[in-house]
């Protein structure tokens, strides 16, 4: 079995390959699922009793389609961060290095992209406009945008980062953040829309091109994994792993401590 290793500093055409495609498909099934809670005409969004209903049932949708594609072969080549504040966090306490933090961070801009304009391509243009595109806006202001939008993230990353410092549950972390993004999207969406995601922002702005308070989604984000990161420095407390999952079969450009799982 190998044992702990740094993280690669090189090239990892493949591995940002796979990020990308990961974060494209998570946008394109958010785009889907508000399309399917949220759009005009949509027999289950006609089913729901209201928009608090709505909202849950998109989270309970959009969480386990997280953790689907982390555990997917995608995962486990690339960690299926699929989000720019995860994997600056992870750049932070060592485990990610500086040309993958560029990597990666461009992977799932372009990812983001890729995702809103498959949604769209793959919806009728009635229901896109219907749900606005996805693109996220507050309905508070900014500062109390920002707060939530970093705090949300915040949180979402405190389980992440709980789960992956403990080799016992590292590899449970697909199956912990389901119920806590559900959560955080049920009851932020009426808020902020709860991104806690630039790439997911940004795809469906640039695609619909909508590009107000997307300044909020690339700040509040950034800093909430910036600040969850630095907590995480000071209590002196290490990530075993960059990945949600681990397996031999796949290349790692990641720091661990981690052994792989057999194949």
């Amino acid at each position: 079995m190998p044992g702990p290793r740094l993280a690669d500093p090189g090239v990892h055409w493949r591995i940002w390959g796979a990020e990308a495609i990961a974060t494209a498909l998570l946008v394109a099934a958010i785009l889907l699922a508000a399309a399917l809670t949220l759009g005009r005409g949509s027999p289950v969004a006609t089913v729901l009793p209201g928009r608090g209903a709505r909202f849950l049932v998109l989270g309970v949708i959009v969480a386990p389609t997280v953790a689907l594609i982390a555990v997917s072969p995608l995962g486990r080549l690339s960690g299926a961060h699929t989000n720019p504040a995860v994997t600056l966090a992870f750049w932070v306490l060592g485990r990610v290095s500086g040309r993958d933090l560029a990597g990666y961070i461009v992977a799932q801009l372009a990812g983001g992209v890729a995702g809103a304009a498959l949604g769209r391509l793959l919806l009728p243009a009635a229901t896109a406009a219907s749900i606005g595109g996805a693109v996220t806006h507050p309905a508070v202001g900014a500062a109390q945008a920002v707060a939530l939008e970093a705090g949300m993230t915040g949180a979402l990353l405190l389980v992440i980062l709980a789960f992956v410092s403990n080799a016992r549950l590292a590899r449970r972390t697909p199956l912990a953040i389901v119920p806590v993004l559900a959560t955080l999207i049920w009851l932020g969406s009426p808020l902020t829309g709860a991104s806690l995601n630039p790439a997911r922002s940004v795809g469906p702005a640039v695609v619909f091109g909508d590009l107000a308070d997307l300044w909020i989604y690339l700040v509040a984000p950034l800093t909430g994994g910036l600040l969850v990161a630095a907590l995480w420095r000071v209590a002196s407390m290490e990530p075993k792993t960059a990945k949600l999952f681990h397996d031999s079969r796949y290349p790692c450009s990641l720091g661990s401590e981690m052994p792989a799982m057999p194949v």
